[in-house]
């Protein structure tokens, strides 16, 4: 099984309380699986995220390696 460092931001760090951790994953699971599975979704739904991958933006459908490093980036709002 393969690990992966998760790295939280903004409301996501909030949640978690920490701010990166080591994951494993399973074979084939993608990263939306993974945010999935470590934010699993509420009546609400779920926060769109953008994703990114050994610190280069992602697509919800690619397949982490061990070593990686993943980063799940919520919207930041301002004004």
């Amino acid at each position: 099984m393969a690990t992966v460092r998760v790295r939280y931001f903004a409301s996501l760090r909030e949640q978690k309380g920490v701010e990166e951790e080591l994951v494993q994953i399973e074979p084939g699971e993608r990263l939306v699986d993974l945010y999935h599975r470590l934010f699993p979704p509420t009546p609400q739904g779920t926060l769109p995220v953008a994703y990114a991958r050994n610190l280069t933006y992602a697509q919800g459908d690619e397949i982490p390696e061990d070593g990686d490093e993943i980063s799940f980036l919520p919207p930041i709002g301002g004004g």
